[in-house]
């Protein structure tokens, strides 16, 4: 078993355990391979040990192993787009991904949902929510989510599935699921209202355990599958 597999196995034991302890069944957590910043051979070793799911940051290099994949017959793949979202690379994204977890204004939902191309299924969007409230991070607050889920609901080339978060670092378990705990209240309260609604995207390698208890559906871990990121290239 080459690391990258053995790492996948490592990483899904963890996710099981988590789920196991709070009494969820570990079917219920999506695992997002980040696969930023590392190159194709890596994500193909992943690939081989029956990962599916890939998150990207950078709409370029996303869109290049995308086609790098699909020019290699595999087709099967679900290429998420995680990062910051500019209205000039828009085109990019509705274009080449599957998903996009970093809508957090109307005008690039918009931009999305009219550049989508009218072959393909809609676009699959989650509503990024700044839940630290931090001024160095994308998404809107927690107060203005419904008028924007709203108006998400309604573009016809995007479906609506949720939302996405990535929480300030916190040292305590307790104060993670705390703040996950108000994600996961956003994210039902959402559910009851739109029926597409099914994904909650929070959890990475520090807090993981804390947003599966919270009640969070998707984790997006990188590093511990992927090995330390190279940022020099």
């Amino acid at each position: 078993m080459n690391d990258i597999a053995h790492n996948l196995t490592q990483v899904r034991n963890k996710i099981s355990a988590a789920a196991m302890r709070c009494g969820r069944a570990s079917e219920e957590v999506t695992l997002l391979a980040v696969s930023k910043t590392k190159p194709a051979s890596a994500i193909a070793e992943a690939i081989d040990a029956g990962h599916r799911a890939f998150g990207e940051n950078y709409v370029q290099e996303g869109v290049e192993k995308i086609r790098h994949f699909q020019a290699s017959g595999i087709g099967d793949l679900q290429w998420h787009f995680i990062g910051p979202l500019q209205s000039n690379k828009s085109r990019l994204v509705a274009e080449h991904f599957d998903w996009c977890h970093t809508v957090d204004r109307l005008r690039i939902a918009t931009r999305l949902s009219e550049q989508r191309p009218s072959g393909m299924t809609p676009l699959n969007v989650l509503i990024q929510i700044n839940i630290s409230d931090e001024n160095s991070k994308s998404g809107i607050a927690l107060s203005a989510l419904d008028e924007l889920a709203a108006q998400v609901a309604e573009l016809p080339g995007l479906t609506l599935r949720g939302l996405m978060a990535i929480p300030a670092p916190e040292s305590s378990y307790e104060r993670q699921f705390a703040v996950a705990r108000q994600m996961a209240v956003a994210f039902e309260a959402l559910k009851a209202h739109y029926p597409t609604v099914d994904t909650l995207s929070l959890g990475m390698s520090d807090d993981m355990e804390a947003a599966i208890a919270a009640g969070s559906t998707m984790v997006r871990i990188g590093t511990a599958i992927f090995g330390a990121r190279n940022y020099s290239q």
